[in-house]
């Protein structure tokens, strides 16, 4: 999908609008997004966490599962009665942002990059005629827009850090690799492969000094966060076998 971002204003963009639905006509149908510590709170409650690392830097980075399989999002609801297409509570902020991304601009004096939002005018959630309006009647930010800067902010910030949390959670030895096989009850199999996890076992074996560290830097919680969130694998098995 082909996409065109340029820095969102309110002269070219005055009357643009966003439909703030989901669904894969829109382009929401993957079945893993990035997710960040800044969201863990929440995503942990419904979708499992779980890392990739990055093959040309070797940067570990987090997901949250939303499928079993490629383009594969089940928690898009098909009931015409969902107010907007979505099955969970909380919409990962990487889906919820939309076709708005945080890009940076040069200050005037060439020495500090600002942030600022930038808008994919090839999205299909885009719209002049119909949707939610991004600018209010005499050029101020909706509701909606100052909710997307919230969201972009949530990823902007958990970008940072995560690489920090998940560089020192390898450092000392708690990054494991797993893969998790599920069984469908229409003898279908899948596996999600490739992934890593936080050690369980090293966990628990930690020295009080190594904990310390961690929980003093922040980054204790965001480990148990992630271990309490597979729990959620048995909720997207439960979710895929209700449609076979």
């Amino acid at each position: 999908m082909k996409t065109n971002y340029v820095l969102l204003n309110n002269v070219e963009h005055a009357d643009l609008k966003v439909l703030p639905h989901f669904s894969n006509t829109l382009g929401d149908g993957a079945a893993v997004v990035r997710t960040f510590p800044t969201e863990f709170e929440n995503i942990q409650r419904e979708y499992p966490i779980l890392l990739r690392k990055d093959a040309q830097s070797g940067d570990f980075y987090a997901v949250a599962i939303l499928g079993l399989q490629k383009g594969e999002n089940l928690f898009l609801d098909g009931d015409e009665q969902s107010v907007n297409g979505w099955a969970g509570n909380y919409v990962p902020a990487m889906v919820a942002r939309g076709p708005f991304i945080i890009g940076f601009q040069e200050s005037r004096d060439g020495d500090i990059q600002q942030p600022m939002i930038y808008v994919d005018e090839q999205s299909p959630k885009l719209s002049r005629d119909e949707g939610t309006p991004l600018f209010l009647e005499f050029g101020g930010n909706s509701a909606y827009l100052e909710y997307v800067s919230g969201v972009l902010r949530t990823i902007h910030q958990g970008e940072d850090v995560g690489r920090r949390m998940f560089a020192a959670l390898n450092e000392v030895g708690l990054l494991e690799p797993v893969s998790i096989n599920v069984d469908l009850k229409n003898g279908d199999k899948h596996q999600l492969s490739g992934y890593y996890t936080v050690s369980e076992d090293r966990l628990n074996t930690m020295s009080g000094e190594s904990l310390e560290a961690l929980n003093g830097a922040g980054y204790l919680r965001g480990a148990f966060l992630m271990l309490s969130s597979l729990g959620n694998i048995e909720h997207l098995v439960a979710r895929k076998n209700a449609c076979l």
